[in-house]
């Protein structure tokens, strides 16, 4: 690895760049190597046997707190499973539900009396566990879920029920075969009948052979698009009973007698501050499809060094496909927005250690953290759908070979974009936070209460504090209209753009909310801005990881990569402004000259950073094993 390379590595790994080392030499060792095979039972159980070898190193410690047995370190935590994304995301996926779901339930939610019986056993995997939320009939909306709960005061005991076909636990990782335990949410109803919403229950689902307990019917859901080494699967209570103790009662508590009693007095904020706790999953998920990402244009740019094609106009050798603009534009636009998304990502994993590891979270921040969460899961696993993509096709033929990993890749982040909340509901998420940050009970809202709030209030507190109509008129009265393609190259300037936008979306949308809500339902006012919405977010979301990328250029010690790192942040805001060019210009923030200078910019920063390509990938710095894949077949598996 060159100096250069070097420091750009250590620029994008970031706080806790030792640990990621670490598993660079971990991933490195045979059993690590990436392997493929579209057969299900193989595939589980090289993971299965990939999961004891990372318990037995203690590798899941960091994730738990040093009174229960850990290291008490949640940045390094989601810094570890995120880097097995790299080798196999069977088994990142494995790793994130028994110690970050299950194991993140039961410590976040739980008490002294759970911490003592299973923390200590899920870490060292004697007690293999799932996460047992999504059900056939609710998956983003939890707050709908159908299981009950139902105490019975006479015996002291919680009666798990799925009391119809929708209320099926669905496509839950490890349910199908391995977890002997889950973390199950279902709807708390006491005695008098009075429900209290979604809580968390330790319920048992297997005995120790594997067989499913009475009233507990387990299914497998068999073949998916991908993820061939996770045994997902469905599981069905049929009045299963549970002891009162097996709530998760950090939050609130039932007394013996079937008094209920919360610490947290709203049950929206109750709601949604247990769901906070495990926002480590959602930011994994999103590091984790980043980390794919990379894998994938490392491997589509040393393909674009290597493979020629057509004859040199001087007749010599033919050409690298590197060398060709159209290639360029492919591969590094989207190499610029792995570096920009990597410099966000690591913002949001110190936030998340920072806001997990103090004793008395700021509920503001932790609102804010959600919010950054749930837009980089979305840009990030976007991303990678489309980054891999590109690089499957920009490796022709080679690229749907299994042994060069791009196949795998894609089949296994295509879900990634809908678990841990699907994309367009989570930008949803960000532009409703940015409308209402300062409500904490908001939160709690639907969508359709949601709108009738932003009108009534939330709207013209939006107006009266940016004053819509002046901000968005004086945007366009101060839009610079130079010509000169130097401009756009100036970070000031990109900046500018992405902050007008983001100013100019929001006022926009509390305006429209506004306007609507006074002629129509609160649903059709929804549906009738939802586009706006979702554009206000993503303005966000884009703004947020530019600022991100400029702070990570800063932060850059050489001088030589920094001024690299530049060029790469060129590319990454031009890139945006690129593809969002329709509502510049509409807008009059980008004359169609102008416009016409932001491609041309593209384009040169391309040709200014193709003799630098090798390097931006090497800052990558993805271990050579991880480059090729291992054909995986039944006597290999058997012998060892």
């Amino acid at each position: 690895m060159t100096c250069t390379a070097e420091h750009l590595r250590n620029a994008l790994d970031g706080r806790w760049s030792d640990v990621k080392n670490a598993m660079r030499a971990t991933l490195s060792d045979q059993i690590f190597r990436p392997h493929y095979t579209p057969n299900t039972v193989i595939a589980r159980a090289k993971v299965a046997e990939q999961l004891r070898i990372m318990a037995t190193a203690g590798a899941a410690e960091d994730g738990f707190r040093k009174e229960h047995g850990g290291t008490g370190d949640v940045g390094a935590a989601i810094t570890r499973i995120e880097m097995l994304a790299m080798s196999d995301l069977s088994l990142m996926v494995k790793a994130g539900v028994q110690w970050g779901l299950f194991g993140g339930a039961i410590e976040n939610l739980g008490t002294e009396r759970h911490h003592q019986a299973y923390v200590r056993r899920l870490i060292d995997l004697d007690l293999p566990g799932c996460f047992a939320m999504t059900e056939t009939g609710h998956g983003s909306d939890v707050q709908a879920l159908e299981t009950t709960a139902t105490y019975d005061p006479a015996n002291q005991e919680f009666v798990i029920h799925s009391p119809t076909p929708t209320a099926r636990k669905d496509y839950i990782g490890g349910a199908a075969e391995t977890a002997r335990m889950a973390a199950v949410f279902a709807q708390l109803i006491t005695p008098d009948g009075k429900g209290h919403g979604v809580h968390c229950f330790v319920v048992p689902i297997r005995d120790d052979d594997g067989t499913d307990l009475p009233g507990v019917t387990t299914s497998d859901c068999l073949y998916k698009g991908g993820l061939p080494g996770v045994d997902n699967g469905r599981i069905v209570f049929d009045q299963v009973r549970i002891p009162r103790e097996n709530l998760l009662n950090r939050y609130a508590d039932v007394a013996p007698d079937g008094t209920y009693s919360s610490p947290i007095e709203s049950p929206a904020r109750r709601f949604f501050t247990m769901l906070g706790t495990l926002i480590r999953g959602r930011v994994t998920v999103g590091g984790s499809a980043a980390a794919a990402a990379r894998v994938a244009l490392d491997i589509a740019t040393r393909y674009a060094l290597q493979r020629r094609q057509f004859e040199a106009p001087d007749g010599q050798d033919e050409v690298l496909i590197m060398d060709y603009l159209v290639h360029q534009r492919r591969l590094l636009p989207l190499i610029a927005k792995s570096y920009a998304l990597q410099f966000a990502q690591n913002e949001l994993v110190a936030k998340c250690h920072e806001l997990q590891t103090s004793d008395h979270p700021d509920a503001e921040e932790q609102r804010e953290l959600d919010a950054r969460a749930a837009g980089l899961k979305a840009a990030n696993t976007w991303h990678a759908s489309r980054a891999i993509q590109e690089a499957r096709e920009a490796c022709g033929g080679a690229g749907y070979l299994a042994e060069n990993r791009l196949i795998a890749l894609r089949a296994d982040t295509d879900v990634f974009t809908t678990f841990e909340g699907d994309n367009h509901v989570l930008t949803q998420l960000v532009a409703k936070e940015l409308l209402t940050a300062y409500a904490d009970d908001v939160k709690g809202m639907s969508p359709v209460e949601w709108v009738r709030f932003a009108a009534n209030y939330a709207g013209e507190r939006v107006l009266k504090r940016t004053a819509a109509e002046t901000i968005i008129q004086t945007i366009l009265d101060t839009r610079q209209d130079n010509e000169e393609e130097g401009s756009l190259f100036n970070r000031g300037t990109q900046v500018k753009m992405f902050e007008d936008r983001e100013e100019y979306l929001l006022a926009s949308v509390a305006r429209r909310l506004q306007a609507r809500a006074k002629d129509m339902s609160a649903f059709d006012a929804f549906n009738a801005v939802q586009d706006h919405v979702l554009h206000a977010a993503t303005a966000h979301i884009d703004r947020v990881i530019l600022e991100a990328f400029v702070a990570g250029i800063d932060g850059c010690e050489d001088e030589t990569a920094r001024e690299l790192l530049g060029d790469v942040c060129d590319l990454y805001a031009l890139s945006v402004i690129e593809q969002d060019k329709a509502w510049f210009i509409e807008h009059r923030y980008l004359s169609t000259e102008r416009a016409k200078a932001v491609t041309r910019g593209i384009n040169e920063r391309c040709r200014s950073l193709r003799p630098h390509v090798e390097t931006l990938v090497d800052g990558f710095d993805i271990p050579e094993q991880l480059r090729y894949a291992a054909m995986l077949d039944p006597a290999e598996l058997i012998n060892g």
